[in-house]
């Protein structure tokens, strides 16, 4: 590996465009991203898309702390990107990545979260084609943040929407809520507990590629991040104009979630996942979506926690474990900021 400076940090001249740049691009970047698009080192990649609509989407990820249980900022990113493409019924394909540096970071750590986003793209199977590397001055960020856009297939026949909620709809939860806030906030604040917490990260693509192989009746789809799963609920309810009815008892929670979310203040229904996804499919496909939900390792719990019904349009609520009746309002702000 070339020497990038005696520190082993992040300096000014590695975002110059020189010698520099060329090092930490070629050091560190290629090795880990190298494909036949990336490696002719054009500022834009020209890429063969199969036939079908695209799907395009872009986020930024700035969470703190960069490293915590269950994975990184890196692996935050590919999934991140590949599971909201994912919630459209795209089948994921391209990435681009772009990184703002501050200087001083630790290219011992940039190489860490490198090789986490190797392993998530290998797992996801896209390929990152293009990207862009600017260094900013000390203080003028928080270590690194990182923009990823994706680029997807979907195939004829699949219109999934927050818009396409329909009454009659069963609501499919793919595992346990409320996991990746709670370890992101537990590593960001030292709480120790007494059960092992790590975040739920994970790309989401191959469970909904099966899952449209036995459904076309896969109305609306939203992995429930910032906000949880009551921003994600409430959005929906909103967008397709009807009511959402969902059961508290048939609501997976891990007992160190819980017991963490008591301890702070915290309502599980309203902390950020990154692994998880919300399914409204129609009541006879909603059987076979489930169980091929289940055979996939990330949603092996999966259950239907509710349905879409005619009453309380636009609104979310819930039925309590004490047999009484809850609304879930949408969140006035945002309870963990930089959790993704």
């Amino acid at each position: 590996m070339i020497p990038m400076n005696k520190k082993g940090t992040i300096t000014l001249d590695h975002g110059g465009g020189g010698r520099a740049y060329r090092e930490l691009i070629h050091t560190y970047f290629l090795p880990r991203f190298a494909n036949p698009y990336l490696e002719k080192m054009d500022d834009s990649a020209v890429v063969e898309i199969p036939q079908g609509r695209v799907a395009m989407t872009t986020d930024c990820y700035v969470v703190d702390p960069i490293f915590f249980p269950g994975g990184n900022i890196g692996s935050l990113a590919i999934c991140g990107t590949v599971n909201d493409l994912s919630a459209q019924g795209a089948q994921p394909l391209f990435l681009s990545a772009a990184f703002i540096l501050e200087e001083g970071f630790s290219l011992k750590d940039l190489e860490m979260i490198l090789i986490a986003m190797e392993e998530a793209s290998k797992e996801a199977e896209v390929t990152i084609v293009t990207g862009d590397t600017k260094v900013v001055p000390r203080g003028k960020a928080d270590k690194i943040f990182i923009n990823t856009t994706g680029l997807g297939v979907v195939q004829p026949g699949v219109d999934i929407s927050g818009n396409n909620a329909k009454i009659g709809d069963k609501i499919i939860l793919s595992g346990s809520i409320g996991d990746h806030g709670i370890a992101i906030l537990s590593q960001r604040e030292g709480l120790a507990f007494d059960t092992d917490l790590k975040s739920d990260l994970a790309p989401l693509n191959h469970m909904v590629r099966q899952c449209l192989m036995v459904s076309r009746e896969i109305h609306a789809m939203r992995d429930p991040t910032r906000g949880g799963m009551a921003a994600t609920l409430n959005e929906i309810a909103l967008q397709s104009e009807v009511g959402i009815r969902i059961d508290e008892v048939a609501i997976p929670v891990k007992d160190g979630v819980r017991a963490a979310c008591e301890v702070l203040g915290l309502d599980p229904l309203y902390v950020a996942n990154e692994g998880k996804l919300l399914m409204f499919v129609s009541p006879t496909d909603a059987p076979l979506v489930l169980e091929e939900v289940r055979k996939n390792k990330y949603g092996k719990e999966a259950r239907i926690i509710g349905e879409v019904i005619p009453d309380y349009q636009g609104r979310v609520i819930m039925n309590t474990s004490m047999g009484g009746t809850r609304i879930i309002e949408m969140p006035l702000g945002e309870q963990l900021p930089r959790i993704c």
